[in-house]
């Protein structure tokens, strides 16, 4: 028996185990009718696994669940059976066909009998479409869609399955604010209808302005939950950390800034332009320098590293490396001169999930080192051990595989890949993206250290906060062609947004 009057699902002590780690321990959760509920914590909290024995992706060890019109709990041994006591998810990578339509989408799996009835089926997806404004015919291919109305249309089919709980797992990764706005107001909508939702991310912005309630988990206990009123930002980032969180932007230390001898430019390139679209750019980083690459959502960030490390094909421009020009046509040529690009699709272009953490690490070492001389077992493990007490990897050991780790910790072995060919030049985009607060200011320190002992970097990130904290130069983009530089009193987020706005290049 559910025990709040309005609780539409309830957990008790949920646990589950994997070998060598308790996961879950003893945690209980609690959604409300009509609530908008954030379910916090860093990347190995628990979270993952708390949805995944919601969800019976997992079975759980121990525990209880509860639901709405049921008298005893309910046993939920598989996707199916969770969806068929209205409990649906919507992943952040999107799990629809785009090749088909909408409304087909909507429909999957779902149709009886051999024959489908199509004008029936795409006047019942325009009257969900509308009822939930969701800017999307029933006629139209998936692919033709946006991002965000995709992810609008996953949650369409959700709620027209009569779900009581939906899942929203990182639903805004790839959004923009436009795009988010969107999702919020149908998010409110649903709310307003009396569903249930769970919300699953790492940006503290959104929890703020869209939940009602906040449940954190810290090494897969529960820490305890919130009304968002009662929890001001720096108490939930502490209650997540487990200490109290000093001044984030307080991330200098002790590190002092290096002094470079030579102040020839580590990189310089003029003209620099590739096939992706970006307009012909003059880019250089000196030793010991943190710089960055901001603005919005398309303007050419990722481009213009891809540039410099070769990953796209350069059409024009050259590149100077200590001095020296030098020709960099493909990854394999950057690798070669000390430059190393940590790149911003994780899953797609970095971690290689079925080899272990140890493999993925010494990747980038054994391609320069080339594959006809392979690294002995010993040197392998050598090497895995010290970048993973070097960068605090939580693993069960370096034979484990990487796609098992949270996320935050697959980060952290792409690092370790690149840390481990010494590169005097270290390329990071949206190094922090999708990791929890914790391993994000990891992250920074490790940057600006690398900085003190003289290494060059680019580092790139939405969260121009971020950006502010770690970069002490700042090359500001807008349709892909870079329209300012700002340095010392000028890096301020005003100044980076006027200069979006505004229009010619500045100094």
């Amino acid at each position: 028996m559910l025990v709040r009057e309005n609780a539409v699902l309830e957990m008790h002590g949920i646990e589950k185990g994997f070998p060598g780690v308790r996961a879950l321990k003893g945690v209980d959760f609690t959604l409300c009718e009509g609530e908008i509920h954030a379910l916090m914590g860093e990347n190995g909290a628990g979270k993952s696994t708390l949805i995944k024995v919601l969800t019976g992706v997992y079975s759980k060890d121990a525990g209880q669940i509860f639901l709405k019109g049921h008298e005893k709990e309910v046993a939920i041994h598989s996707p199916q059976d969770a969806q068929n006591l209205g409990i649906s998810t919507v992943y952040q990578e999107i799990t629809l066909c785009p090749n088909l339509t909408v409304a087909e989408n909507i429909f999957i799996g779902r149709t009886k009998g051999r024959i489908t009835n199509w004008k029936a089926m795409k006047k019942d997806a325009n009257r969900i479409l509308e009822s939930l404004d969701i800017p999307a015919e029933a006629s139209m291919q998936l692919s033709s869609c946006s991002i965000a109305v995709q992810q609008m249309i996953a949650i369409a089919r959700a709620v027209d399955m009569e779900c009581k709980v939906l899942i929203l797992d990182e639903p805004t990764s790839s959004l923009d604010e436009n795009e988010v706005a969107k999702l919020f107001k149908l998010m409110r909508e649903l709310r307003a209808k009396g569903v249930g939702i769970i919300f699953v991310t790492h940006f503290l912005d959104q929890v703020y302005e869209v939940c009602d309630k906040i449940t954190v988990l810290r090494d897969g206990a529960l820490v305890g939950e919130y009304v968002i009123e009662d929890l001001p930002r720096v108490q939930l980032v502490s209650k997540m950390l487990g200490k109290e969180l000093d001044d984030l932007s307080d991330i200098q230390g002790e590190q002092v800034p290096f002094k470079a001898e030579d102040v020839t430019p580590v990189l310089e390139a003029e003209q620099l332009q590739s096939n992706a679209g970006i307009q012909p750019f003059d880019f250089h980083i000196n030793k010991g320098e943190v710089n960055g690459f901001t603005g919005l959502l398309g303007s050419g960030r990722s481009e213009c590293v891809r540039a410099i490390f070769g990953a796209d094909h350069v059409i024009g421009g050259t590149v100077k490396k200590n001095g020296q020009e030098v020709k960099i046509r493909k990854p394999i040529d950057a690798m070669k001169q000390g430059i190393a690009y940590l790149p911003e699709d994780r899953k797609r272009d970095g971690i290689i999930g079925d080899l272990s953490v140890r493999e993925n690490i010494v990747l980038a070492l054994q391609v320069l080192k080339g594959f006809f001389k392979p690294f002995s077992k010993a040197e392998q493990y050598a090497f895995a051990d010290e970048y993973i007490k070097l960068l605090d990897i939580k693993t069960a050991s370096a034979d484990t595989p990487i796609k098992s780790l949270s996320g935050g910790n697959q980060q952290k072995v792409i690092l370790a890949r690149w840390l481990l060919t010494h590169p005097e030049y270290l390329i990071l985009d949206e190094p922090t993206r999708g990791i929890d607060v914790g391993t994000k200011v990891d992250i920074q320190k490790l940057v600006l250290k690398l900085a003190s002992e003289g290494m060059a970097v680019t580092f790139i990130s939405s969260e121009t906060d971020e950006m502010l904290r770690t970069c002490s130069r700042l090359i500001v983009m807008r349709d892909r062609k870079v329209v300012g530089e700002l340095t010392g009193e000028d890096l301020t987020q005003t100044k980076i947004m006027s200069t979006i706005a505004g229009g010619e290049k500045n100094g």
